[in-house]
């Protein structure tokens, strides 16, 4: 197998951001024609934002679509499906849009929060300026390692008063983020069982591309949030 040379990494660099792009304007899309709102179940939400992902993409956008998570699931960074439940006047939503796209690798979360809770507002603040904090990290370091990125999410978390949910933040771009692989390939996720570079070649030489997942949480309070997008490219 041949090594890649730089203009197919650039080309591969490209796409996950084009991806990444198309899946923000799906997501704005889908804020701005509120088609996620109390009173809708998760799975009819989820159903929408994949309509409109096909309107807007055509044979781009395949299944399985988009997953909604509301009120206390939002305190789970996976899980197994479970029934339907009604998104609720006060609640947090997540939406995991990163596998509509047939041509991304790229994970891609946002939250939603309707109602007037303070806290749920901040927390829906909160997770993109801790992902440009860990991004400007690793800017600022070439050699900062998954153990250390990791580290520097839940300082921020802490500074925060929120928790970081799971055993891992992030994920090489490409890898199954809910596999429990940790014992087996620590070096493939953001965790603190990671002694290595981000910034380094994998398998086939090709340069590391990572996804950075925060989700936060608030155990005592029944609620959490998420913030995934790719964390070495912009």
């Amino acid at each position: 197998m041949s090594v890649p040379d730089r203009m197919d990494e650039r080309l591969r660099a490209l796409g996950l951001v084009e991806a990444q792009r198309m899946i923000e304007a799906l997501f704005a899309a889908t804020a701005a024609r509120g088609l996620v709102a109390p009173g809708l179940g998760e799975r009819e939400a989820s159903d929408r934002i994949g309509d409109l992902a096909r309107e807007l993409f055509g044979t781009a956008a395949r299944l399985p679509g988009p997953v909604v998570r509301s009120g206390p699931r939002t305190l789970l960074p996976y899980g197994p499906e479970t029934p339907d439940r009604v998104i609720g006047e006060d609640d947090v939503v997540i939406a995991e849009l990163g596998s509509l796209l047939a041509v991304s690798e790229a994970g891609f979360a946002s939250t939603l929060v309707f109602g007037q809770d303070p806290a749920k507002h901040r927390l829906a603040l909160d997770l993109p300026k801790m992902f440009t904090a860990c991004r400007e990290a690793l800017l600022a370091d070439s050699r900062i390692t998954g153990a250390r990125m990791h580290a520097e999410l839940l300082a921020l978390a802490a500074e925060s008063d929120w928790t970081v949910a799971g055993w891992h933040c992030g994920h090489l771009v490409g890898t199954d983020p809910s596999a429990d692989v940790r014992d087996a390939r620590p070096e493939a996720y953001i965790c603190a069982e990671n002694d290595r570079p981000l910034r380094r070649t994998v398998a086939g030489g090709w340069q590391a591309h990572w996804v950075l997942e925060i989700h936060l949480v608030d155990g005592s309070s029944g609620f959490g949030g998420s913030f995934k997008r790719l964390l070495d490219l912009a």
